[in-house]
């Protein structure tokens, strides 16, 4: 059965460019009013002009940077003074980082874990006890198939999203009787900016998947009313999360080592 979205509004953040923007797109597709987060103020107006054009959607824009220490409380207070009631959740703004861990900029790194990891649970707080009350809607994280296995010159990026994934995968047991459908959706190689933000473009080959089709997935499991609180996407990486499970832990390691050229 497809989750109707007519007459809900979608929190979206990192929805400026790439699975964001797609989730955004697909969701205003299914008749989802929009609020769209993420600190380029430009690409969120531009996507919201799309939007509205193409499906006569409400979107709301609101810049901000979740880094900062406890976003949500300044978050929901935009979001109030706009009369909007949040019912679903899309948890996607996060950043990667690559290099060996003591090359890596301090700075950079405490941003890295403040967003994807801090900035995320602080999101999700703010929202969730109102739409688990509810019992509609939907909460989607955006994990990484590097939540699956330590990622050498990836170490902090890898971490993060093993957090959120396990963060999630929680949320999903705690909610699945009250209706609320919790999703972590774990993308593999994604034809977005990741790659070149993180200063690995060239490292994981061309061989990407498109944000299309990574957020249809993410949908059609959320269409599913006793549906899983995790999915990967691309049939490569669900064999190849899957077979770590029996491989010795040093070996899953070397193994990731060896494709991030550690």
């Amino acid at each position: 059965m497809t989750l109707d979205h007519r007459g809900t509004t979608a929190l979206v953040t990192g929805a400026s460019s790439g699975i964001g923007a797609e989730f955004a797109r697909q969701l205003a597709a299914r008749g989802a009013d929009l609020v769209l987060v993420a600190r380029r103020a430009d690409k969120l107006e531009q996507l919201a002009a799309e939007l509205r054009d193409a499906h006569d959607s409400t979107v709301h824009v609101i810049p901000a940077d979740l880094a900062q220490p406890r976003p949500a409380a300044a978050l929901a207070a935009s979001i109030e003074g706009l009369g909007v009631t949040v019912d679903t959740v899309v948890a996607n703004a996060g950043f990667g980082t690559f290099g060996t861990f003591e090359s890596e900029d301090p700075e950079r790194i405490a941003e890295e874990i403040a967003l994807n990891v801090a900035g995320l649970v602080d999101v999700v707080r703010q929202f969730y006890p109102s739409m688990l009350a509810a019992g509609t809607g939907a909460l989607v994280t955006v994990a990484s198939v590097a939540a699956y296995q330590p990622i050498p010159k990836m170490a902090v990026y890898g971490a993060t999203k093993a957090f959120v994934l396990s963060f999630t995968e929680a949320l999903w047991f705690e909610a699945r009787h009250s209706g609320l459908r919790v999703l972590a959706l774990s993308p593999g190689a994604t034809g977005t900016d990741f790659f070149a933000i993180a200063g690995n473009d060239e490292q994981f080959g061309s061989r990407r998947q498109t944000p299309a089709d990574v957020v249809a997935l993410a949908m059609k499991t959320l269409d599913k009313p006793n549906g899983p609180g995790s999915v990967i996407s691309g049939t490569g990486n669900k064999v190849a999360a899957w077979a770590e499970r029996f491989a010795p832990r040093r070996t899953v390691v070397a193994l990731a080592g060896r494709l991030s050229g550690a």
